[in-house]
């Protein structure tokens, strides 16, 4: 596998070299990026009370892709990635970590899909990008890219009021059993997305059904899980100049965790969640500034956790044998700072800082972290 990936790399590279003077008439595109990151945790405890090690570590993540308009109807596309495949939400790799002695990269593949256009519809098929609206990472990590089906309908109208109207669907498949659609363990989603008043507000309600979703991810269950979240979000643009933006998503999970004997008692009523947010600026063109504080209050089954960021502090399945994060059951917030240093290149700077709500052993887990990103792309 990691042979074929290899090669795909290299093709990917080749096919950018050879296309890039005839790029702009071209059918074919490509996109990628390259992150570096200097990150610092502290006052991490742990479930049992003790702490974990302070730490610091220097990260890197390089991410390669195409796309190919077959016809006007039809394109389809792919995208590499460096980082562990088994770890969905973290693509980025540890300098002298894994592969020491200046070894070969782990590399995954990230993307594989056709995408569809018709007027009003747009659809894809294979393992793309999240399709349904959202303006956060703690529901839905950017890192975690679904397969299955997405459909998308868009309608606009000429009014005051209402600008336009959106409704997206799918269903995405975590892991097959092998027989019939029903037993396999998968996701669906429906979401409407309204825009008003001049655009400046944004309404997206959403209700997400995941079926048979496992306790600890990567084939270490001990029980399955159903949800049925909820999702009312919205934002506000309150100003253009300088540019202001509100939001807040509410989460809460309509299943009876009391029919599920293996959760524990003290979890079965955790079941909602809220993400509160306001940033000042923009990061567009070179000069470009902007803030963001982003409080959220998430519990135990307000979300999959391991779907969700694993941005916030460093709690994961590991004891448990998965590499993947836990990032629910948590209060907390973020200080985003960026700036544009280019049309494609900034630099950006995060803060968090974490409280467990219910312990799952003696003591409740806690954690800062500091980042600080530069990121460049195509």
């Amino acid at each position: 596998m990691k042979r074929i990936v290899g090669v795909v790399f290299l093709i990917f590279i080749q096919s950018f070299l050879n296309a890039q003077e005839d790029q702009k008439a071209s059918k074919l595109s490509f996109n990628g990026d390259f992150r570096f990151r200097i990150e610092q945790d502290w006052d991490s405890k742990k479930s049992d009370g003790t702490y974990r090690e302070d730490r610091t570590r220097l990260r890197y993540r390089l991410r390669f892709g195409f796309t190919y308009d077959y016809q006007d109807w039809v394109s389809f596309g792919a995208r590499i990635r460096t980082g562990d495949p088994k770890k969905q939400q973290d693509p980025q790799l540890t300098l002298g970590s894994g592969n020491k002695e200046f070894g070969g990269l782990q590399v995954a593949l990230e993307k594989a899909y056709a995408e569809f256009y018709h007027n009003w519809l747009t659809a894809w098929i294979g393992k793309n990008t999240y399709p349904f609206e959202k303006q956060n990472e703690l529901f839905w990590s950017d890192n975690v890219f679904p397969e299955g089906v997405a459909i998308k309908t868009k309608f606009n109208f000429d009014n005051s009021v209402l600008q336009s109207l959106s409704i997206n669907a799918g269903h995405f498949i975590n892991a097959t059993n092998g027989t019939s659609f029903s037993e396999d363990s998968y996701f669906q989603g429906l979401q409407a997305v309204g825009s008003f008043l001049n655009n400046k507000v944004v309404f997206y309600p959403s209700i997400y059904y995941f079926n048979k979703m496992p306790d600890i991810p990567d084939g270490n269950e001990t029980y399955l899980i159903d949800y049925s979240i909820l999702n009312l979000g919205t934002k506000f643009q309150i100003l253009d100049k300088p540019k202001i933006i509100t939001g807040i998503d509410y989460y809460t999970n309509l299943n009876n965790l009391n029919e599920n004997n293996f959760i524990p008692q003290n979890f079965r009523d955790q079941k909602n969640g809220i993400v509160a947010s306001a940033s000042l600026g923009k990061l567009n063109d070179k000069g470009d500034w902007k803030v963001l504080v982003t409080y959220a209050y998430l519990e135990k089954y307000a979300a999959v956790d391991f779907f969700a960021q694993n941005d916030w502090v460093r709690w994961d399945y590991s004891s448990q044998g998965s590499p993947d994060g836990r990032l629910t059951n948590f209060k907390g917030f973020e200080f985003m700072a960026g700036y544009m240093l280019g049309k494609k290149m900034n630099l950006k700077l995060r803060f968090f800082a974490v409280k467990q709500l219910i312990p799952t052993e003696i003591a409740k887990e806690t954690g800062n972290r500091v980042r600080l990103d530069f990121n460049i792309a195509l």
